[in-house]
């Protein structure tokens, strides 16, 4: 283990954990190298911030390609291939690492470090600047303090053993690798490689949005690359069109339009995107407002809106039928479950020690229990009509009365009596008795059994009764459909 001081550079002490395994390589600007890292606090606990290893990649970076923590070229270019060395650097090299380690963060869970296609308010950006995101790099950018880094150098490439990513390049490259990317996203357009085509325009964006932040916003420089990159974020929207990302390209189309009202081929394809999401007012505004800064649009225009109005004609239609095929299936369903409802059947009269009325069925068809129903009413009416009324007048109305049995009838009958298992064969013998004793005609004297087996075989009795036949109030109508 060897402790030595980096001549030249003040503030930084490097200590080897272990030594290379071949000489120390040549570096150039534009040399790629691949190291690990783990960055830890000057505490007695050594506190680790962000280590390399855990998040599962190597860090990768390109000499004189202007990284902002610049420190760690000066550390890198100290190594030797396969060397693992500690350093200590002061606060006057640290200051800018919470802004590089949020960017390494997002880059270790595949998130665009530049995130040049999210665009957010003035108020977000505000609050975005006071916080990085994470608490612990919040609290190392409000304190800077000095910090340890442990390195271990992987690999080193020349600018000639490997292709240049647009992140390695210097901003000059940059500029000069926006038109090839350019390019190359219209080749694979043309060819239908739409997927392939983002990927090229997206490239071209970034490296103009890496050059941009360089410069001061709204001035010549700013807006000549604000130009290319919404020219390029048009490209790559046409794409997202043939991809069917209809609701993307209205987002970027619009955030153009926000800055840029006067983006005529913006309106345009943000009302193409309306139109595939059957947003007819929108898309209609859009394209009039293309034909006011284009009049020579008109041609293109007419035939978008009469697209539009064929599209919305069939989506309506589509509409009417589908909703009006739902009603009828459902009106289908409702008259089907309808015709499936049994008819309500009558309870039949039981004993306490039977089932109940609801659970015992009548054997009786539907049209007798009609007819038993109706003379029972009759009589019960004829019985309520008027106090001075006996029961041998009842008996000697004209009504049809069923075959009297010693259950049917009790003693000095009136209407409140509804039952018949009241009635005794001693109070039925002096019923019959006092009716013989009146003076009736002939034609209204109510026969006697002429024997018991004639009694026995009466057709009413009183299991085949029901409560319908006897009180109107728990009658149940009969449904004969």
């Amino acid at each position: 283990m060897e402790d030595s001081m980096i001549l030249g550079v003040e503030g930084i002490k490097k200590t080897i954990l272990h030594g290379g395994t071949s000489e120390k390589p040549k570096f150039v600007t534009g040399t790629k190298v691949t190291f690990h890292f783990r960055t830890q606090l000057c505490n007695d606990d050594r506190t680790v911030i962000d280590d390399s290893k855990k998040a599962g990649m190597p860090m990768e970076m390109v000499i004189g390609n202007m990284f902002k923590l610049d420190v760690w070229e000066t550390l890198l270019t100290s190594m030797h291939i396969g060397e693992v060395a500690e350093f200590w650097c002061d606060v006057i090299h640290t200051g800018l690492y919470p802004i590089v380690a949020k960017s390494l963060r997002r880059i270790a869970v595949g998130k665009d470090p530049v995130d040049w296609h999210i665009h957010t308010c003035g108020m977000a950006n505000m609050f975005a600047y006071h916080s990085l995101g994470y608490d612990d790099l919040d609290e190392l950018q409000k304190e800077p303090q000095p910090l340890y880094f442990v390195m271990e150098l992987l690999k080193v490439q020349q600018p000639s053993e490997y292709d240049r990513e647009s992140w390695a390049l210097s901003d000059e490259e940059r500029v000069k690798a926006v038109p090839v990317l350019h390019g190359q996203g219209n080749k694979l357009f043309k060819q239908g490689r739409y997927e392939d085509a983002t990927m090229k325009y997206k490239e071209a964006i970034m490296c103009i949005k890496n050059v941009q932040t360089k410069e001061k916003a709204w001035e010549a420089p700013w807006l000549k690359l604000e130009k290319m990159a919404n020219m390029l974020t048009l490209n790559y929207c046409q794409c997202l069109l043939r991809m069917e990302e209809y609701y993307e390209v209205i987002e970027h189309t619009t955030d153009i339009i926000n800055q840029h009202p006067g983006a005529m081929k913006a309106f345009y394809l943000r009302g193409k995107a309306h139109m595939e999401v059957w947003n007819e007012a929108e898309a209609r505004d859009d394209f009039m407002r293309v034909l006011d800064l284009d009049p020579g649009m008109k041609k293109t225009i007419k035939k978008e809106l009469a697209v539009l109005k064929m599209r919305m004609e069939s989506k309506n239609e589509e509409d009417r039928l589908k909703y009006k095929g739902m009603f009828t299936k459902i009106a289908r369903e409702q008259e089907s479950l309808e015709l499936e409802i049994p008819d309500q059947e009558i309870p039949q009269q039981t004993s306490p020690d039977q089932e109940s009325p609801e659970e015992a069925p009548l054997e009786e068809t539907a049209e007798e229990q009609t007819n038993s129903l109706q003379t029972t009413l009759e009589q019960i009416t004829s019985a309520q009509s008027g106090p001075e009324q006996t029961p041998s007048e009842l008996l000697s109305s004209d009504h049809v009365i069923p075959k009297l049995n010693s259950y049917s009838i009790t003693q000095n009958v009136t209407p409140e009596q509804t039952t018949r298992e009241d009635a005794t064969p001693e109070q039925l013998q002096t019923f019959l008795e006092q009716s013989t004793s009146e003076e009736t005609s002939p034609e209204h004297a109510t026969p006697e059994p002429t024997c018991p087996e004639e009694a026995d075989q009466d057709p009413v009795s009183s299991e085949q009764t029901t409560p319908a036949q006897m009180t109107p109030e728990y009658s149940t109508p009969v449904n004969e459909s």
